[in-house]
């Protein structure tokens, strides 16, 4: 069993019909919830909880025996990690498949770095390869905030214009043009990238 870190509270009792992870599962000292009380507690649908599923992004711990889901404290975390990156960060979901593929294998590098049978040239290794993967990670972040910040100017831009137009107090006849919410597309995305389900 995991320690709890400091000022952490004690783990809540079962409930009945809850269900508790076996021996080798990521959360093995939590409590696993079903769909429903997953999908209440990370403000999403069932529906999305099931889309990110069949896309890889989401793995929920475990299963019943009658093949029913069960997520854990760690699985809801990366909901959160991924409407996070979704909604404030407006990353598409290959994007963010890019960045939980990124942010599994930097777990991964992480535990064996510490595991006592590793040595130090394996660390040494393990060290190089981490760095080529924040620096993988920092091109992606780069990459978006590139598309945010053209965005951003064409926006300003056209404020600008609208501005000029009210201050110079020429309001003619409309000239033919785009119109005023057509913008270039952030990024081009993937078939994958397609939004899922409400999560409301």
């Amino acid at each position: 069993m995991r320690a709890r870190p400091p000022g952490a509270s004690e783990p809540r009792p079962l409930r009945p019909g809850a269900c508790k992870a076996e021996a080798g599962d990521r959360n093995g000292d939590g409590e696993l919830l079903g769909i429903g009380e997953a999908a209440a507690a990370t403000g999403v649908s069932e529906r999305a909880l099931r889309y990110w599923q069949q896309l890889g992004l989401i793995t929920p711990t475990g299963t019943t025996p009658g093949g029913l889901r069960r997520y854990s404290e760690g699985d809801m975390a990366r909901v959160g990690r991924l409407r996070e990156l979704q909604e404030l960060l407006g990353f598409g979901l290959e994007e963010i498949r890019e960045v939980f593929d990124n942010e599994d294998r930097l777990e991964q590098l992480r535990a064996e770095y510490h595991a006592e049978s590793t040595d130090a040239a394996r660390r040494r290794e393990l060290i190089a390869e981490g760095l080529r993967v924040r620096a993988g990670l920092r091109s992606t972040v780069v990459a978006k905030i590139g598309a945010l910040e053209r965005f951003l100017g064409q926006l300003d831009a056209e404020r600008d214009r609208l501005q000029r137009i009210l201050d110079e107090g020429e309001v003619g006849a409309p000239r033919p043009q785009a119109p005023l919410s057509r913008q270039a597309p952030l990024s081009r995305q993937a078939p994958l990238s397609r939004q899922a389900p409400s999560g409301s």
